[in-house]
């Protein structure tokens, strides 16, 4: 880390002293709105590839100074209008103004993951879903993950409330990449316990691409990539805070979060400071859930320089997790759950978990204990009509986990892993709308065993990738192409145990490397009219887990065994899509064909003797699982369907249904389904929004208004019954289908057109269903003598209240 920590410093200031190499431009105009040529004030002018932009004043006037004399994607937004995205050669347009038209959906969408340089979403090949501030605002989430759940095509693996692994189309652990701060997010994340290491209020945006993104990203993006953006960087010469307050009452949670954030003559900083705070969960079945508790603090940071040269962004964070792990025991005779008690210095017996014990916000053993460090330094520097971008990073991830009541202090297991990414790639300039660049990234990674117990070997993984990527616009007429070369070699230690008398970690060196490419189109046949198809191969080489596991942990319920002789996966993915955008209506249908060769999943092993092969921890026995492969194919589809009938342009009827069919070829009929596939969901949820009362945002621009930006929404969440399951050897089983309802409102309260506060109110299964999800892995918790059910359900009604208060310290 010092060696990041010095580059860093000598970067960061030899960029205070670097000269542009090529003439610098201005680019000013006007904002105003398209009906009734009224201005605009407070609209946003905003480039994403340099992180710069402006703010209009009263007189809806813009001016964004030392631009490069190069072409730039601009985006124009206001709340209540639909966004403006448009290409503009800064060699030669110095003035330029903008129409917005009020509008009740979000069009003309920027987006920047996978991609060398931003883009209008309906101009990307492949399949991306946004999810914006507003949308993590209005609804109720114990995570970050949590908060994409009801996304087409997105599922979540969980293991209580504050744990929750992202899958997307039916992939999940290694074959989705977490971008956090411009680099991969590094944080153990083959475990089914191990959660995603990111602050909830820190996000500002959210892009999901699905498909593989091996591109730009190398091994682990199979199955695309889930990327959290940080806020933009304010424009020159102003400063905000903000404070942001949470309560819901199904687990007691309390969460709070604050920012300050400026810009003056542009070195800009952003610094914030969170926490949550819950006891157990509950739900009509099983009560509170004891072992659900959990509290989280993060504090993270941004410095940097927005300059005509470029930009170059420190980032600094820090993110803690203290959380438990559920058991699931449970007193025979009354069905309560139990937890341990000390009776002698060496005597352990059990009591039946009180309800003090239940609603405390302490957090007792079994738990985990996670921090994660992280520094990053993004650079992007102008060199003439091109550009050089440099990300360096550094991550810690330290993961404890505490089991023993008579030693509370001391971990069992302790992994402790350091990891260094780096990301050096340079656009060449654009010259008849062609848009290409060239680009070396990959990571280097160290992992110890600190603790008594172990699971996985220590080892040591190098990893390094070489691409290059191209697009062409020809009118209406997008095709990009890539190609990759990666290649990642793992070294594993071996360990000797003097319990145990033998090796429980063979040595091992092993290398993988595979080509991966892409090649798609767009094509919008109208303005509101467009399509898609995109064909791509993927790669990603086995984890440490699948290759070397060989033990058990709190909270997975099963004792895992490596597999050293496991081969790469290679993919190749065929998507296509089609999409409507008019004033009242918009739909799109995507649909994807994924072939995956040497796909890796557990299967649970069979005793010689007949029934569960079990495997002793400790003085306990767990069901034996080990890492196997087969061939596979994952094909489904995503509709979105959102209808907001005229007059009725407020009303809207938001529609997304999304399903997976995955098999493994070749296979008997209890081995067809690949396991822990998710369930086919329905979402439906009729929504008013509401500007003002009575009057546009225009006519009230310089008056008084109570209520803004009002809201109130009814939402129907319909999972389906799974029972396409791997069966073999009784590895997984059918889960029910259920319904849950769900309501929301909520309104910024503004006093002579500015917000004083904004209030979200949502309430999540109102009718208090009892249900399990199907990648819940709770579900193959102990059995319930009482009512006969296995496992432990999932959250039951939850309300949710926030109040966010804006802060504006200079304008």
């Amino acid at each position: 880390m010092q060696n990041l920590f010095r580059y860093s410093m000598i970067t960061f200031m030899l960029s205070i002293n670097i000269k542009t190499i090529t003439a610098q431009n201005s680019l000013s105009g006007t904002i105003t709105d398209a009906a009734s040529g009224n201005a605009l004030p407070g609209a946003s002018v905003y480039f994403p590839d340099l992180r710069s932009g402006a703010i209009t004043d009263a007189e809806g006037r813009y001016t964004i100074q030392d631009l490069p004399s190069k072409k730039l994607l601009v985006q124009i937004t206001f709340i209540g209008y639909a966004s403006v995205s448009e290409v503009i050669d800064i060699t030669v347009t110095a003035e330029k103004d903008f129409q917005l038209k009020e509008s009740v959906t979000e069009i003309n969408e920027i987006v920047v993951t996978g991609l060398s340089q931003s883009a209008e979403a309906n101009r990307t090949a492949t399949p991306v879903s946004i999810v914006s501030k507003t949308t993590l605002l209005q609804n109720a989430s114990a995570n970050i993950i949590d908060a994409l759940a009801t996304q087409p095509g997105i599922t979540q693996i969980t293991t209580g409330p504050a744990i929750s692994k992202p899958e997307i189309r039916g992939l999940g652990y290694n074959r989705v990449v977490v971008i956090n701060d411009g680099i991969k997010q590094e944080g153990q994340q083959w475990g089914d316990e191990h959660g995603i290491e990111i602050d909830e209020f820190s996000v500002n945006r959210i892009e999901i691409l699905k498909g593989p993104a091996s591109i730009a990203y190398g091994s682990d993006a199979m199955a695309g990539v889930i990327h959290f953006i940080s806020a933009p960087t304010l424009p020159q010469g102003i400063i905000k805070a903000n404070l942001l307050a949470n309560y819901q009452t199904n687990n007691g949670l309390i969460g709070y979060s604050g920012n300050i954030a400026g810009n003056i003559k542009g070195f800009i900083w952003d610094a914030r400071y969170s926490g949550k705070y819950a006891h157990a969960y509950q739900n009509k079945i099983d009560g509170y859930v004891y072992g659900s508790s959990f509290n989280e603090q993060s504090a993270n940071g941004i410095i940097g320089l927005n300059k005509k040269w470029g930009f170059s962004h420190l980032h600094a964070g820090y993110y803690a997790l203290n959380v438990g792990l559920i058991e699931g025991e449970r007193d025979s005779a009354t069905g309560q759950f139990i937890q341990p008690v000390i009776i002698s210095d060496s005597l352990i017996g059990e009591t039946i978990v009180s309800d003090s014990d239940l609603k405390s916000y302490a957090v007792n053993l079994p738990k985990q204990n996670i921090k994660h460090y992280k520094a990053v330094l993004n650079n992007s520097f102008v060199l003439g009509e091109g550009a050089l971008n440099i990300i360096a990073g550094f991550q810690q991830n330290n993961r404890q986990e505490f089991e023993d009541i008579l030693n509370p202090e001391a971990y069992a297991l302790y992994f402790k892993m350091n990891t260094t990414n780096y990301d050096v790639r340079y656009l060449f300039p654009e010259k008849n709308n062609w848009q290409s660049s060239l680009g070396i990234n990959g990571m280097l990674q160290n992992s110890k065993n600190l603790g008594e117990e172990v699971l996985i070997p220590e080892y040591d993984l190098f990893d390094i990738g070489v691409f290059a990527t191209a697009k062409k616009t020809i009118n209406k007429l997008d095709i990009a192409a890539g190609l990759r070369y990666d290649s990642r070699n793992i070294n594993s230690a071996s360990f000797y145990s003097e319990e145990e008398g033998e090796n429980i970690f063979e040595a091992f060196n092993t290398n993988f490397s595979a080509f991966s490419g892409s090649i798609g189109a767009t094509y919008q046949f109208t303005e509101n009219f467009y399509g898609k198809l995109n064909i791509s191969r993927g790669f990603r080489s086995p984890n440490i887990a699948e290759l070397g596991s060989n033990g058990v942990h709190e909270g997975t319920f099963r004792y895992e065994i490596g597999n050293t002789q496991l081969d790469p996966e290679t993919s190749l993915q065929l998507d296509a899509a089609i999409g409507v955008d008019v004033e009242h209506i918009s739909f799109e249908v995507n649909v994807f064909n994924n072939n995956i060769d040497n796909f890796v999943f557990l299967q649970k092993l069979n005793s010689v003797f007949g029934g569960d092969s079990l495997s002793e921890a400790g003085s306990e026995y767990f069901q034996a699982f080990t890492y196997i492969q087969g061939n596979a194919n994952l094909s489904g589809a995503e509709i979105t369907l959102d209808i907001h009938p005229h007059p009725l342009d407020w009303l809207h009827f938001e529609n997304s249904f999304s399903f997976v069919n995955a098999i493994q070829k070749n296979a008997t009929d209890s081995t067809k389904y690949l396991p822990f596939s998710p369930a086919p969901k329905l979402i439906s949820e009729i929504r008013g929004d509401f500007k003002r009362v009575g009057k546009s945002v225009v006519q009230e621009q310089n008056k008084k208004a109570t209520f803004a930006n009002s809201y109130i929404k009814f939402q129907v969440e319909n999972y389906f019954k799974q029972d396409h399951i791997y069966s073999a050897f009784a590895t997984e089983t059918a889960t029910h289908g259920y319904t849950l309802l769900n309501i929301g409102l909520g309104t910024d309260i503004q006093s002579k057109n500015k917000t004083i506060f904004s209030f979200y109110m949502s309430a999540n299964n109102i009718t208090d269903v009892a249900y399990q999800n199907h990648l819940s892995r709770l579900k193959y918790a102990g059995e319930y003598s009482i009512t006969g059910t296995t496992g432990v359900f999932n959250m039951g009604r939850n309300i949710s209240v926030k109040l966010n208060i804006p802060i504006n310290i200079k304008s």
